[in-house]
């Protein structure tokens, strides 16, 4: 290609440029409202929120107090969901249900709400606020329109949360027990198991139940040993009650073992 055909083209996508940008400010300079109003919805279906906001912004301004505010509020919300700022986008979605409670986006900004705090929800290993605060806009949302057919989709988010939520806490007794902090990991362990009683992973959890039962009581001054020996042996008769099969029984019946020997030890000594 010849230098002066790049030459032509570059000046084209040039003028082009400036020719949308002109467009643009064009827009935000009109007086005509009706106008920037349409112009803003043909960014918006195109994609292009960052255009569309400001106009909306504007115009949600203007017409504040009237019918008309309720839709481009909507779409000014939208918005920011389209690029990206769910926080932003959760607090407008509520906003807008909780001005128009009757209006006719109402549901759909609800729902949008606890939607926009299912994306905000992180992996196990972090801070779980926006997983809580999705569940129960998901659950507030369920009771505000049980007929919904959105109410199955609802019940499939908690049910994912739910378990980013037990996760997160048989994580967290799991650390204590790794560091050595075994009072703490049977306190989380017995919390995990009364909280979630359909836990999955629930032979697990009443085996380091168990375990840091176990572990806690040798690591005591003698005064609460056998206090917690006594502990030890009541967990291992929960845990052979319910998991007769486990291939864990072994390590269990060692327990077992040890802590009836400890405690043969401390009933010997305190008769001498």
């Amino acid at each position: 290609m010849h230098f002066w055909q790049l030459y032509i083209i570059g000046f084209l996508a040039l003028s082009l440029l400036g020719s949308c940008k002109q467009s643009y400010q064009q827009v935000l300079k009109s007086n005509d409202l009706e106008y920037k109003y349409e112009m803003a919805k043909k960014y918006y279906n195109k994609k292009d929120y960052y255009k569309a906001l400001p106009i909306f912004e504007e115009l949600m301004n203007i017409y504040k107090g009237t019918k008309s505010v309720e839709k481009i509020y909507y779409y000014y919300a939208y918005c920011f969901y389209g690029q990206g700022e769910y926080l932003m986008a959760a607090y407008h979605f509520k906003n807008l249900a909780n001005t128009y409670p009757n209006g006719e986006y109402a549901e759909e900004c609800n729902y949008m709400y606890a939607y926009t705090q299912y994306v905000l929800s992180p992996l196990p290993s972090l801070d779980q606020t926006y997983t809580l605060k999705a569940v129960e806009a998901f659950q507030l949302f369920i009771n505000l329109y049980p007929s919904s057919e959105k109410v199955s989709l609802c019940n499939d988010y908690i049910d994912k949360m739910r378990a980013t939520l037990i996760q997160k806490d048989f994580n967290s007794a799991k650390l204590y027990y790794d560091l050595g902090y075994y009072r703490a990991a049977n306190i989380s362990f017995d919390n995990l198991l009364k909280t979630y009683p359909d836990l999955e992973n629930k032979e697990a959890a009443y085996f380091y139940k168990l375990r840091s039962n176990y572990y806690f009581a040798l690591n005591s001054i003698e005064e609460k040993q056998e206090e917690r020996l006594l502990k030890t042996l009541a967990a291992y008769k929960e845990f052979s009650k319910r998991f007769p099969e486990s291939k864990l029984q072994k390590e269990a019946k060692n327990i077992l073992d040890s802590s009836d020997k400890l405690l043969n030890k401390i009933k010997s000594n305190d008769r001498s």
